[in-house]
């Protein structure tokens, strides 16, 4: 009735097993284990679930909200078809530029068009250029108070079978702790509400990382 309970050593052993991550994800993953803000970084195992879900639906047009030092990026933009193309949303230049230079030393930086801006903002001009239904993938891994937000826009955005990935829904465990009443946690808990119920989507909730809700567009 529930899932397996992950260990530290049968992790590692899933890692033995099934990674495949290239040298230059693995030499960026080791720069941004050195910032502060690392826990950020998604791990190398939901980097390559993704990956694989962008090979699977065909993507060739993906928006990521939420860049940081660009290892998601770059997972899905080796993923993606020549020609293919990402629109990364983010407004720190100093993480995003760390990125640059590993999308560069990878070879897709052509594929990845980084907007330095808000992230709503960037997805409105999408709309207002009547770019609605065109986009196969969506990422979100940003503020998580805005994540509402995003998720509505990027559903519009989204061709019909499309599918919106989003981190962090579990959010290291605070969802179900009544003692955590942060904006943040209540944010999380507010967006998986409306998930489970929104009929526009069919849903599944991945216990990979600190959680990956998928939704497909119907």
């Amino acid at each position: 009735m529930k899932s397996l309970p992950i260990t530290e050593d049968l992790y590692n052993y899933i890692l033995s097993v099934t990674s495949r991550e290239p040298d230059v994800l693995r030499r960026l993953r080791e720069e941004t284990a050195r910032d502060p803000m690392a826990i950020m970084q998604i791990a190398p195992d939901q980097g390559q679930f993704m990956a694989l879900l962008v090979e699977l639906i065909g993507a060739n047009k993906v928006i990521e909200i939420g860049v940081f030092t660009g290892y998601s990026a770059l997972w899905i933009a080796l993923a993606l078809p020549p020609g293919g193309e990402l629109i990364a949303c983010d407004v720190n230049v100093e993480w995003t530029n760390i990125g640059k230079r590993y999308w560069q030393d990878a070879g897709v930086a052509g594929k990845i068009d980084l907007r330095i801006a808000p992230a709503l903002d960037t997805l409105d001009t999408l709309l207002a250029e009547g770019q609605q239904s065109t986009f196969d993938f969506v990422f979100i891994d940003a503020d998580k108070m805005n994540y509402l937000h995003y998720y509505e826009r990027a559903l519009q955005l989204l061709r019909p079978g499309g599918l919106i990935a989003v981190d962090n829904v579990l959010w290291f465990g605070a969802v179900i702790d009544n003692s955590k009443q942060d904006k943040d946690t209540k944010a999380i808990r507010d967006f998986n509400k409306k998930l489970h119920h929104d009929e526009r989507v069919t849903i599944s909730l991945a216990p990979i990382g600190d959680g990956l809700m998928l939704a497909r567009k119907r």
